[in-house]
């Protein structure tokens, strides 16, 4: 398993802007796809954005498109996930994950949860 460590969860206010960052020790993720999933207090976890290895294609569930964007920095060996507009039922512990050798966001989005390899989550709470 790869580590994964997120960071860039705070308190905001509705209306806000975040970007939560995902990076890796000791493995580059530059040649597989990652996403992003989220899990509210007394929810299932949920799938929010997905991208491919190189960044160019991305993925993203219906409740968050056109106010959130992820994308990813190979050289730094980060993933973002820049988020707008943000809501209260954004509020979650936010999670970031990569596939071990898939390279195509489907296979972040297809692949079962067990699967994936997880970073430990980072709290993003939209409250005024």
């Amino acid at each position: 398993q790869v580590p994964l460590v997120e960071s860039g969860g705070v308190l905001v206010q509705p209306g806000g802007s975040l970007t939560l960052s995902c990076t890796a020790s000791g493995r580059t993720l530059g040649n597989v796809a990652m996403g992003w999933f989220r899990q509210a207090p007394g929810k299932e976890r949920e799938f929010v954005a997905a991208i491919n290895w190189s960044g160019h294609s991305t993925y993203y569930t219906d409740s968050v498109k056109g106010r959130f964007t992820t994308s990813r920095d190979n050289a730094k060996n980060t993933l973002y996930l820049t988020m707008n507009n943000l809501k209260s039922e954004d509020t979650a512990v936010y999670y970031c994950a990569a596939h071990r050798t898939g390279t195509s966001f489907t296979d972040v989005v297809q692949t079962p949860p067990q699967n994936l390899n997880w970073g430990q989550g980072t709290q993003v709470t939209v409250s005024s």
